[in-house]
């Protein structure tokens, strides 16, 4: 049975498979970039102290404290002392090649870890096209 933790700030929620094997660290930089990426978060949004995710997780907060510093060096959060951490209104650019470079090893870990865990590549196409907003796209 696989234990999962999660807190929620509005529509986002953190979420921790402690028997996936990635580290936990990992596990909240991976879901803030997903939820910026599918617009469960937008600049300006306040994510939970880092002192709230690890009360509610029940993790350690140099734990919550490493991932949170590790995405305001991508330059994906903006810490404010006295105020709190938000969504960064930084665009980081990329050339095209690098672009496809990252998509493709993420399609690749992304079906890997899917097929690991039993999923054939329609059963994610599938799920991939219920997550598009555009109507059109989810009859396809």
């Amino acid at each position: 049975m696989k234990r999962v933790s999660e807190i929620e700030t509005q529509a986002f929620a953190f979420r921790l498979d402690a028997h996936s094997g990635v580290p936990v660290y990992r596990q909240l930089i991976d879901q803030v970039q997903a939820a910026i990426a599918s617009g469960a978060l937008a600049v300006g949004d306040q994510l939970p102290t880092v002192r709230q995710v690890a009360v509610d997780l029940a993790i350690n907060p140099n734990t919550v404290s490493r991932a949170y510093r590790e995405m305001e060096i991508r330059g994906l959060l903006d810490t404010q002392q006295g105020t709190g951490t938000f969504v960064a209104d930084r665009k980081v650019e990329y050339s095209k090649d690098d672009r496809e470079r990252m998509l493709g090893q993420l399609v690749s870990e992304f079906v890997s870890r899917a097929g690991a865990a039993g999923f054939t590549l329609k059963q994610l196409l599938k799920a991939l096209r219920e997550m598009q907003p555009d109507e059109e796209l989810k009859r396809k």
